[in-house]
């Protein structure tokens, strides 16, 4: 019995494929081309490979289509992990250039916004009245040695009560549970918020839609979002994920990671609510941050990619 060779193999879509991606030609971009060469040649092996009919295909094109317009890549790659195997890929290339330890980087998410209100050592980020639980965090940003990092800037922003950040949700204030807050002499950092919770793609969202049809949920536990940079030290993107969420270990985005995980302590001795200057009880996290010194050659930590912005 003879075995047909795969259509993708054969000369004549090979040159197909060198000539869609420009390699015949001078001018373009050689690393564009280079990635395009090789996206082509593999989406056309998955449709060989997986029988894609032309139906199915253009039923991709669609949905490809409406997630653009509705904005929702930025909710979808990290939904199919591979926003988490980038990560994967960088902890590889620091371990190559001789970098461990530290605390883990995860994934950025979509809802970033720069520019955030600055603070001196401390800051308060509910701009806004909502009936949480106030939520105080602490802790310290250090080297990889454990010497304090002062004039460190962490950047901290995460959701409300309703799982909507600010400026995306045009109800909230405009820097609504976002600040930035640089470190004291000894890398210390606090803030007081509101306990947030954990939320889920929109229920008739293009990911959710994805996801049903994957016998998947599109739920994330409670978190909060970090920036963490320093003088001398590598760019840290990280979010601490709430030991107490049910979805801890079951995120939809694959974020949650060993030693990213923040114990949440409620606070009711009434000493300890009145020396914080409240009058109910409260949750509070100790998270510490290390990070690691910058190296040469090493992939740079900070990614480039587009980002709201406020109005």
């Amino acid at each position: 019995m003879t075995t047909q060779s795969p259509i993708t193999d054969s000369a004549e879509a090979q040159a197909l494929f060198d000539k869609v991606a420009g390699l015949s030609t001078e001018t373009g971009n050689p690393r564009i081309k280079q990635i395009v060469r090789r996206v082509v040649e593999d989406a056309c092996r998955i449709v060989e490979d997986l029988d894609v009919t032309p139906s199915e295909f253009w039923t991709a094109m669609s949905y490809l289509t409406e997630t653009g317009q509705k904005n929702e890549f930025g909710l979808l790659m990290p939904g199919l992990g591979i926003e988490h195997f980038i990560d994967l890929c960088i902890d590889a290339k620091e371990r190559a250039a001789g970098i461990e330890g530290g605390t883990p980087r995860t994934i950025e998410g979509p809802l970033y916004v720069a520019g955030a209100p600055l603070a001196k050592g401390q800051a308060r980020l509910d701009d806004d009245p909502e009936d949480g639980e106030v939520l105080i965090v602490e802790g310290q940003v250090t080297g990889k040695d454990g010497a304090p990092v002062a004039g460190a800037i962490v950047d901290v922003w995460h959701a409300n009560t309703l799982g909507n950040y600010s400026v995306f949700d045009r109800s909230q204030s405009t820097w609504n549970l976002r600040r930035r807050i640089e470190t004291d002499a000894e890398g210390r950092y606090r803030f007081r918020s509101i306990l947030p919770k954990g939320y889920g793609c929109p229920p008739h969202g293009q990911t959710q839609k994805l996801l049903d049809q994957l016998g998947r949920h599109g739920q994330r536990p409670a978190h909060i979002h970090f920036f963490v940079s320093g003088p001398g030290h590598r760019h840290l993107t990280t979010q601490i994920n709430l030991s107490d969420d049910p979805y801890l270990h079951d995120d939809f985005a694959f974020a949650t990671r060993d030693g990213l995980i923040a114990e949440v302590v409620r606070v009711t001795d009434p000493a300890a609510v009145t020396a914080a200057g409240l009058d109910a009880p409260f949750s509070a996290i100790r998270f510490d941050f290390a990070l690691n010194p910058e190296v040469a050659h090493a992939p740079d930590p900070v990614v480039v990619r587009p980002h709201a912005e406020a109005a």
